[in-house]
């Protein structure tokens, strides 16, 4: 996943220190970063960043452009957490999504200093990702 940023030193602050993902190569415009066994790319675009549109899912406005990761229950509890903690304004805060039905998740939404929409979520199950 490569996706724009308006400043790589934020990038690097929040990705790298706020969500612990280790720092692979770099460059004066881009950094990868290791975001839980998968590579992501921060590009230095700032005219791109950010997001506009949501669609409704359960309840919730849910922005249409995101990427995040499926964490297990146990580390989704740590990081909820941990950037509840560091006082992170939540678009959705953590909490659980289809209680009671196939695909029920504990989910979390937050913006990162550039404005691109992450979602982190976690199964009691791991069957139940794509269950319908």
């Amino acid at each position: 996943m490569a996706f724009p940023v308006r400043d790589l030193g934020e990038a690097r602050q929040f990705y790298g220190q706020l969500l612990g993902c280790p720092e692979g190569r770099s460059s004066d415009e881009w950094i990868d970063f290791d975001f839980y066994g998968h590579q992501i790319v921060a590009h230095l675009s700032p005219d791109e960043a950010g997001h506009k549109a949501h669609n409704h899912v359960d309840g919730e406005n849910v922005p249409v452009r995101h990427f995040g990761a499926i964490l297990t229950m146990a580390q989704w509890h740590v990081l909820a957490k941990k950037l509840t903690d560091a006082g992170t304004n939540f678009i959705i805060p953590p909490g659980i999504r289809f209680e009671g039905l196939p695909g029920e998740q504990a989910t979390l939404f937050f913006l990162d200093p550039s404005g691109n929409a992450l979602e982190f979520k976690a199964f009691e199950n791991d069957s139940a990702v794509f269950a319908r």
